[in-house]
């Protein structure tokens, strides 16, 4: 199905099913322990052996010998993989790390052995047996000594619209302010977690990934063989947040060791191999220079990033909110990449927004400082219908609703325009918002469906389900589309062999793969028409039965045999309609800081959100309340030590390197704005997880200077940054 024109009227509208509060279908087996993730498939492979890998004990440098004699002769040890008899090994797509080391070390923890054995505990034991001799290399492990080249990444140009100078320097007001984020890790619940195995030639492997089909193309190119000779299942995922996007060392070392072996293996990365031999986000360093006239019309936005990476990894674009989000004449985006050698930068929740704004929502608030102006007027007098960068209007843009409501369900006019003002006892109160802004992307996909004699329909598609409800949603589409029950739609996700969908990525999954369903379902419709001899314009669907003229024919009446299927996918215009389409939101936030002591909680949190139709309102604010914690993280706790000697994160497990926990979580609020975008999707809807975490950070620090007065342009926000300037 193509879509090229806007969407009318059709079955989804009805929304019997689809924006309904419906319960999780795959709750029940998660809640019992019986949704079985990657490590778990135990029975899917006969004889599965277990790996463990060895990784690298320095972050730069070359791997000039490694003695295996003792890993290789202890018990249960069936091989030692390294690079001498691993076989050929290729490079994926999109991750620039490779898995196994040859020669040249590019980072902390890289594999260079994997010690296969009998059980877990054997390969656990033997690995310490294994004796990597290195030359270490001085590397580049922080921007402060990172060499930047004086162009821009090749995905990132600069972006110059005006003459951003000679405005800024007219401009009556400005602020020019440097902010720094540190590095953060995904630091998912479920690790990276493989099973593979060959058969006659062929590699299936069942893994932790959030895109089949990108597993799928890395996996081709790494190992060399057709895309027809591999099969992954990825049914369940714990948490991926941008960490499991492709195949990592988990799924190519079990395959490159099962290959070696003969045999299944099995292998999962520890807690702390998670943090230095996968993929993180990268620390930025962010100068934002806006200007403005006395009325806070904004003359001149400026914004520059840096960040690093290993060679042939991305840069952080932390400018890309600042392009769209407001109104302005003049702007000037950079972005600069340096090499660094430290482990890959990579997709984290809202790559690009989410450190982007933790800058320049702050420095909006410092604007309206300077201009003695409520930092929500300011930011709805720079409110716009077109995209400034790209000239073209929004396909939907509710922005300023969002402030505005949000505004009055928080209670904005109780804040104090004097920082360090309020106190309730020995606390200091203060409130912040920030804008959020996050791109409408979507990506082509495709369904089968089967409806069966029995009257049950089944739904296949290798769309991916990494905690996000895609089964509910799914299943919620193909419902609405059928007129029928939710109890008789069979979902199955995650298998290579089911027709290709985007994947859960970059805030596009469940648009992208209902609109898939949609295309599938009214594809049935059409067979179910014609097998009743009906005009689809004189048919309805309700209650598991096809309308017609006053008659009602149940569906499995039409089957004829034992199933009847339709495959079909969405095939989104790449123009769309000439419009620029994005998600808008506000985060508002409340904080009680002791004026003692300068310890902070978050007391309240409150985010809107304007994201076209929402396709189940329950697992919609799940996602948005979880994508605030992880922003509430990355405001006060979360950042990555650097060992600059060395060249890894130290804190490299979940008692150092701490996230938000239950008790950190006082009152989260979630506002969806009632609205559709016929130009987005069949759905008229869009993505919304990733709005959730883009300017919650920023909401945090500017609630933390209206309490004290303290403005932390540093994250995260300690207490070391607040105490010196508590109130006396």
């Amino acid at each position: 199905m193509k879509f090229d024109q806007p969407a009318g009227e059709n079955p989804i509208d009805r929304q019997t099913v689809v924006g309904q509060p419906v319960d999780r279908i795959d709750g029940p087996l998660k809640t019992a322990g019986q949704a079985r993730y990657a490590y778990e498939q135990h029975d899917v492979a006969a004889g599965q052996l277990y790996g463990v890998i060895v990784g690298a004990a320095i972050g730069h440098g070359r791997l000039l010998d490694i003695n295996t004699e003792g890993a290789r002769s202890a018990p249960g040890v069936v091989a030692v993989l390294t690079a001498r008899n691993a076989g050929s090994l290729g490079k994926g797509e999109f991750y620039a790390a490779t898995a196994l080391v040859s020669d040249a070390v590019s980072h902390y923890h890289q594999a260079v052995a994997v010690v296969v054995a009998s059980t877990f505990e054997q390969a656990r034991a033997a690995a310490h047996l294994v004796h990597p001799r290195y030359e270490r290399v001085r590397g580049a492990f922080d921007l402060s000594s990172a060499v930047f080249p004086e162009e821009p990444p090749a995905n990132s140009p600069d972006v110059h619209i005006g003459d951003f100078d000679a405005a800024f320097a007219a401009s009556a007001v400005t602020v020019d302010e440097t902010y720094q984020t540190p590095d953060q890790s995904h630091a998912m619940m479920e690790p990276h977690a493989t099973v593979a195995t060959w058969n006659d030639g062929k590699l299936t492997i069942w893994t932790a990934i959030q895109i089949v089909s990108w597993g799928m193309r890395d996996l081709s190119k790494i190992f060399g063989i057709p895309q027809s000779d591999i099969r992954i299942i990825s049914p369940y995922i714990g948490g991926g947040f941008g960490g499991k996007a492709s195949v990592l060392s988990d799924a190519v070392l079990a395959a490159a060791a099962s290959r070696l072996c003969g045999r299944p293996v099995k292998i999962t990365l520890e807690r702390n191999l998670m943090f230095n031999n996968t993929s993180h986000r990268p620390a930025t360093r962010q100068r934002v220079r806006i200007g403005a006239d006395r009325m806070g019309r904004l003359q001149a936005i400026g914004h520059e990033t840096w960040s690093g990476n290993l060679v042939g990894g991305p840069a952080e674009r932390s400018t890309i909110p600042t392009a769209s989000l407001y109104a302005g004449a003049n702007r000037l985006l950079r972005t600069r990449l340096a090499r660094l050698d430290l482990p890959e930068g990579n997709a984290m929740r809202a790559p690009g927004e989410a450190p982007g704004l933790m800058a320049f929502e702050v420095a909006m608030d410092e604007l309206a400082e300077k201009l003695q102006l409520d930092p929500l007027e300011l930011r709805l007098r720079n409110d716009t219908d077109v995209d400034p960068s790209l000239g073209k209007p929004f396909s939907t843009r509710r922005f300023a609703d969002c402030l505005r409501i949000g505004a009055e369900r928080f209670g904005w006019h109780r804040r104090a325009r004097v920082p360090g003002s309020v106190r309730d006892g020995d606390e200091l109160v203060g409130l912040g918002l920030a804008s959020a802004i996050r791109g409408n992307n979507v990506t082509n996909s495709a369904v089968r469906v089967r409806l069966q004699a029995s009257g049950r329909l089944i739904v296949e598609t290798d769309m991916t389900d990494i905690g996000t409800g895609s089964y509910t949603i799914i299943g919620q589409t193909a419902a609405e589309m059928l007129g029928l029950p939710l109890e008789r739609v069979d979902v199955r996700l995650g298998d290579s062999t089911f027709p290709r969908a985007s994947g859960s990525l970059g805030q596009r999954g469940a648009n992208s793969s209902t609109s898939g369903a949609f295309a599938a379902c009214q594809k049935l419709r059409e067979m179910l028409c014609a097998a009743a001899g009906a005009d689809p314009a004189d048919c309805g669907f309700q209650g598991g039965d096809l309308l017609q003229e006053g008659r009602r024919t149940p569906l499995q009446q039409l089957v004829v045999g034992r199933e009847l299927v339709a495959e079909d996918g969405i095939d989104f215009d790449t123009a769309r309609g000439g419009l620029a389409h994005q998600t808008f939101g506000a985060h508002f936030c409340e904080v009680r800081v002791n004026r003692f002591t300068g310890e902070l909680r978050v007391t309240r949190m409150l985010a809107v959100c304007a994201a076209g139709r929402i396709l189940n309102p329950k697992t919609a604010r799940s996602q948005v309340i979880g994508a605030m914690t992880m922003g509430l993280g990355g405001a006060l706790m979360e950042s990555l030590a650097v060992d600059r000697r060395l060249g890894y994160f130290v804190n490299h497990d979940l008692a150092s390197y701490e996230v938000p926990v239950h008790a950190d979580i006082v009152d989260q609020q979630v506002i969806f704005i009632d609205e559709l975008d016929p130009h987005s999707s069949p759905m008229k809807a869009k993505g919304v997880s990733e709005l959730g975490i883009s300017g919650v950070a920023a909401a945090v620090a500017n609630a933390v200077y209206n309490a004290t007065g303290a403005r932390v342009r540093s994250y995260p926000i300690t207490i070391e940054k607040i105490y010196p300037h508590l109130p006396a």
